[in-house]
C-alpha cells in the first residue's frame, strides 16, 4: 500500500514536474503499462510501425541517414519485418564522433548534450531530445512500479556520474527533497565515508536503493564487517545498474539490506534496454528498443546465441540510434517470463567486450575466469585486473590487514598463469585503495587487448 505522500508525488507532483519540462513521461508510462501485456506478435507489429516512422523521419530530416539511404537505395516503405534492419549499416561510436552534427534532425529543438564516461579512453558525445527523455523516464518508472514502490517513496541513490553530481543546484535539491530522494556520491569509499552512508540509511529509512552494484555491495560488506544492521530499516528493493551484477554482489546486498535486488541494463547512449521483474527475468523495453545479437562478423544471431548487443531506439528521432553497437555481450532468451508480460527476455548480460580477456593461445574468456582466482583467496580485500597485453597482466591488490602479501601474490601469479598461459608476466601492485573510474564505477577487469581489437 503506497503512502498518501507517495500517491501525491507519483500522481500529481512528479507529473507536474515532467509537464513543466515538456516531457510526456506520464502518458508514455500509461501506454507502456498497457503494452507490456501484449502478445509477442502484437509487440512486433508495434515495433515495425514505430521503426518505419523512425526511418521515414531519418530519411526526411537527418543528413547522415539521408545520405546513407540514398547510397544504399533504401526506402523506409520497403520495411516489412524487423529482419529488414539488416539492410542498414551499424552505428558505431566512431561514426557518431565523425558525424555528430549530421546525426541531428533538422526538426530537433532544445536538444540535451550528453556523454558517456569513455571507459575505452575517449568519451562519446551525443544528443537527446524530449521524446527520448520522456520514453526513457517512463520505462524506468514502469519497472520501478513492478516492485511495489513508486516515485515519492523514500529513496537513497548511490551514484558517481559527474553529470548527476554537477547538477545539484538549488532547484534540483528542492525537487529531490520533495520526491524524498537522497544522493550519496560513490566516488570515495573510505571507512569514514561508508560509516556516514550507513548512518544516513538508518536515519532516512528508505524503501528503495538505487546505485552501482559494486558500490551497494561495498557498503553492505562494510556494514557486515563493522556489525551494523541495515536489514531492519524497511528497504523493499535495491535497483542496480550501469555495471555487471555478479552473483556474490546480489547475495551480499540481499543479505545485508534484507531486500530483493532488481537488475537494470542500459546506458546514456543506448537508453534503458532491460529491467528485471520480481520473477527474476530481464525484460527488454520492446516498445522502444529493438535488440539484435550479432557475431564478430556482424551477422545477426538467433535467440539463445551469445553475441554483441545492437540496439535501435525507436524514440530517438531527434538524434537517431539505429543499429547502435553497444560493445556489450549478451543473449536474448527463447522463453517467455512466468509473470505473463509479453516483453522479450534478455537471458544474459555477459559484460562489455573489455570485460573479456585473451589467453596467450588466443582463447577468449570472460573476466570471471580471473576474478574467481582472486575472490577465492583469503587475504584479498579488493582488486582490479588490467590485461595490458597478451604477455602482461597487471593486478592492483589491496590486501587485508595481516595478510602474507608475498604468499598471496605468489598464489595470484600461479592462478592467473594457469588460465592465461605460463609465459604470461603477472605483476602484482599493492595499493591502499582501488581507484574508481571517472564515473564513480568500479571495474574488476579491463582488457586492453580486447579493446584494441574491438570495432567502433
Amino acid at each position: 500500500m503506497r503512502s498518501l505522500y507517495t500517491q501525491f508525488c507519483a500522481g500529481l507532483l512528479f507529473p507536474l514536474h515532467e509537464r513543466l519540462k515538456g516531457h510526456d513521461s506520464v502518458a508514455v508510462r500509461r501506454e507502456l503499462e498497457a503494452s507490456q501485456w501484449y502478445s509477442s506478435e502484437l509487440l512486433r507489429g508495434l515495433q515495425i510501425r514505430r521503426l518505419k516512422d523512425l526511418l521515414h523521419h531519418a530519411d526526411s530530416n537527418v543528413p547522415y541517414y539521408r545520405q546513407i539511404f540514398a547510397e544504399l537505395g533504401f526506402a523506409p516503405d520497403s520495411v516489412r519485418s524487423l529482419d529488414d534492419l539488416g539492410r542498414l549499416p551499424f552505428l558505431t561510436k566512431t561514426a557518431i564522433r565523425a558525424n555528430t552534427d549530421a546525426l541531428k534532425s533538422g526538426m530537433a529543438t532544445n536538444l540535451t548534450r550528453l556523454n558517456t564516461g569513455g571507459s575505452s579512453g575517449e568519451p562519446l558525445i551525443f544528443f537527446v531530445g524530449k521524446e527520448r527523455t520522456s520514453h526513457d523516464v517512463a520505462a524506468k518508472w514502469r519497472a520501478t512500479r513492478w516492485w511495489d514502490v513508486d516515485i515519492g517513496d523514500r529513496e537513497i541513490v548511490v551514484w558517481g556520474s559527474p553529470i548527476e553530481l554537477s547538477t545539484q543546484d538549488r532547484i534540483k535539491s528542492v525537487r529531490d527533497q520533495l520526491m524524498r530522494t537522497r544522493l550519496l556520491p560513490a566516488f570515495e569509499m573510505s571507512a569514514a565515508k561508508l560509516d556516514g552512508f550507513i548512518a544516513t540509511m538508518r536515519s532516512v529509512r528508505p524503501r528503495m536503493l538505487f546505485g552501482y552494484p559494486s558500490a551497494l555491495s561495498h557498503i553492505a560488506r562494510h556494514a557486515e564487517a563493522t556489525g551494523k544492521r541495515l536489514n531492519d530499516v524497511g528497504i523493499q528493493v535495491a535497483f542496480v545498474t550501469s555495471e555487471q551484477l555478479y552473483d556474490d554482489q546480489r547475495a551480499q546486498i540481499e543479505k545485508t539490506f534484507g531486500c530483493r535486488v532488481a537488475n537494470g541494463y542500459g546506458g546514456r547512449d543506448a537508453g534503458f534496454i532491460a529491467h528485471q521483474c520480481p520473477e527474476g527475468e530481464m525484460h527488454i523495453t520492446a516498445e522502444d528498443i529493438i535488440v539484435e545479437i550479432i557475431d564478430p562478423e556482424g551477422s545477426v544471431l538467433p535467440p539463445g546465441s551469445s553475441g554483441e548487443i545492437v540496439v535501435t531506439h525507436l524514440a530517438s528521432r531527434d538524434f537517431p540510434f539505429i543499429r547502435y553497437r553497444t560493445g556489450d555481450i549478451g543473449v536474448v532468451s527463447t522463453r517467455q517470463c512466468r509473470c505473463g508480460r509479453g516483453l522479450p527476455v534478455l537471458q544474459e548480460i555477459q559484460g562489455r567486450t573489455t570485460d573479456f580477456v585473451v589467453a596467450q593461445d588466443g582463447t577468449i574468456m570472460h573476466g570471471l575466469a580471473l576474478i574467481y582466482v582472486l575472490r577465492d583467496l583469503p587475504g584479498v580485500q579488493a582488486f582490479k585486473i588490467v590485461q595490458e597485453s597478451l604477455d602482461h597482466t597487471r593486478i592492483m591488490l589491496t590486501p587485508n590487514d595481516g595478510a602474507d602479501v608475498t604468499a598471496l601474490s605468489g598464489k595470484i601469479v600461479e592462478g592467473l598463469r594457469a588460465r592465461l598461459g605460463y609465459g604470461t608476466k603477472i605483476t602484482v601492485d599493492i595499493v591502499d585503495q582501488i581507484p574508481a573510474e571517472k564515473s564513480g564505477k568500479y571495474r574488476y577487469v579491463q582488457s586492453n587487448v580486447v579493446a584494441a581489437n574491438s570495432i567502433g
